[in-house]
């Protein structure tokens, strides 16, 4: 069977790279392009790729996003194979909540990168050789390790955990003896610095930490 690929980048020679790469494969085929996110989420269920090839990094928002939805969206789901320059552990584990099949560098050879797309469509899952050892001791270290909860404030602390809870902004600012705005700005704030997208997405994760056993924020 031959194998469906979609190339997701901003860069048109990194685009037509990939494209003269993958297309001397005889058992793989570029079925379409997308040089900004929203691109890509329009095209995914429309062309049902097998496999999409995302930059992590994008004009208009990044793989991370593009990824989430399209597995969401597209049916059957895709594996997606993240693509980056850069070793970005945030980047990283973003992309492995999403739903990532793969994450790899740009320094990748060709050989690899084609036996990759081949994996995923296989139903398998990869990571490049100079991450693995990262991603292994971000998992062991546990929830309270993940650099993006670090980085956000008491107070947003304790908003992520009420949103966990269902509450509203509206609820949470009464509880907080907060204006609604204030409490609508923190929301904004938590939810650029952990990657998220909406409050569900936070909710579910605060949730996770909280069944996980990590100490409540509050």
């Amino acid at each position: 069977m031959t194998i469906t690929v979609l190339l997701v980048d901003d860069h048109e020679i990194v685009r037509r790279g990939l494209q003269q790469l993958l297309a001397v494969e005889a058992d793989i085929t570029v079925v379409g392009e997308a040089d900004t996110a929203a691109a890509a989420i329009a095209l995914a269920p429309v062309l049902k790729p097998d496999v999409v090839i995302i930059d992590v990094r994008l004009p208009d928002g990044n793989g991370v996003t593009v990824c989430r939805e399209i597995r969401s969206t597209a049916q059957p789901p895709p594996a997606c194979l993240m693509l980056t320059s850069y070793s970005d552990d945030e980047a990283l584990f973003g992309a492995i909540m999403a739903g990532a099949a793969g994450y790899m560098l740009k320094q990748v050879s060709g050989n690899d990168l084609v036996a990759a797309v081949r994996t995923l469509a296989a139903g398998g899952s990869l990571l490049h050789a100079g991450v693995t050892a990262t991603v292994l001791q971000r998992l062991r270290s546990g929830p309270e390790e993940d650099p993006r909860y670090a980085t956000l404030s008491p107070q947003e602390r304790r908003i992520l955990d009420l949103i966990a809870e269902g509450l509203t902004n509206r609820q949470i600012a009464h509880r907080l003896y907060l204006a609604e705005k204030t409490v609508k700005n923190y929301v904004s704030s938590l939810l650029h610095k952990l990657g998220f997208d909406r409050r569900t997405e936070a909710g579910v994760y605060a949730a996770r930490r909280r069944d996980s056993g990590s100490s409540p924020a509050i």
